[in-house]
């Protein structure tokens, strides 16, 4: 499988501390049966992590896991807080899409906010040619208490990303119960760790799927855990609404 949500590289934002703690993570991941990790550091503002430190801790990363023996093959990519300025940011090519792919951008926001600027925001991304995955919507108390503004970003191009220990009541009871929502109604194209730590998130990385394929079935599953993952990552089309049914 392959994890298009993590922040394993250390000493970048409130993931993996240490070098050491990174190596613990990755082989947590490898043990889960990801074989493929996209970094994502939370970028808050436009000057740190810049794109170019994020890929020289990757590498410097990549090259210790290789040394140990640990087959987990990392890919450059950053989770964007929410911002007016990322389309032009895009355009002057200072954005690390998926994979450096230039098709997507994973993209978050707060827990308490979506701006007025949002759909507008993502119509000038899909105009360049970058499709948005927003990073778990269903941590956010906008879209937990209404459905409906998910559904119409996600009806005029955008994809989402739910994190594996929401399913799994990592966070709370309403957040595993939004989840699985969005599950069953097809607002979800993606399942990620978006792990912290060795001793958070990877570990409900398993019971996730198990319940992604409890859910949904194995077909639509292996979709969301291996076939749309592999797309992205190739910068191949992913279809965004094959499920999609208006919220109630």
């Amino acid at each position: 499988m392959i994890d298009i949500h993590s922040h394993i590289l250390p000493g970048l934002d409130d993931g993996a501390a240490t070098i050491e703690e990174a190596i613990a993570m990755a082989s947590c991941a490898i043990a889960d049966g990801i074989k493929q990790m996209v970094v994502t550091p939370h970028v808050k503002s436009r000057t740190y992590p810049s794109k170019e430190a994020i890929l020289d801790k990757m590498a410097n990363l990549q090259d210790v896991l290789q040394k140990k023996g640990i087959n987990l093959l990392l890919l450059p990519g950053a989770e964007y807080r929410i911002d007016p300025e990322l389309p032009r940011q895009l355009a002057k090519g200072e954005l690390l899409t998926i994979n450096n792919k230039g098709r997507y951008l994973l993209v978050e926001f707060s827990d308490v906010s979506v701006p007025d600027y949002t759909a507008d925001l993502f119509f000038k991304l899909l105009q360049l040619g970058v499709t948005p995955i927003i990073a778990h919507p269903e941590r956010s108390s906008i879209f937990i208490e209404d459905h409906n503004s998910l559904y119409e970003l996600l009806s005029n191009g955008a994809l989402a990303q739910l994190t594996s220990g929401s399913l799994t009541g990592y966070f709370s009871p309403e957040i595993a119960s939004t989840a699985r929502s969005f599950l069953e109604k097809g607002y979800v194209q993606f399942i990620a760790s978006d792990a912290h730590s060795r001793s958070g998130q990877l570990l409900h990385f398993k019971p996730a799927v198990r319940e992604v394929m409890r859910l949904l079935g194995e077909e639509q599953g292996r979709r969301l855990l291996i076939k749309n993952p592999q797309c992205a990552v190739r910068g191949e089309l992913i279809e965004a609404c094959e499920l999609m049914k208006k919220a109630i």
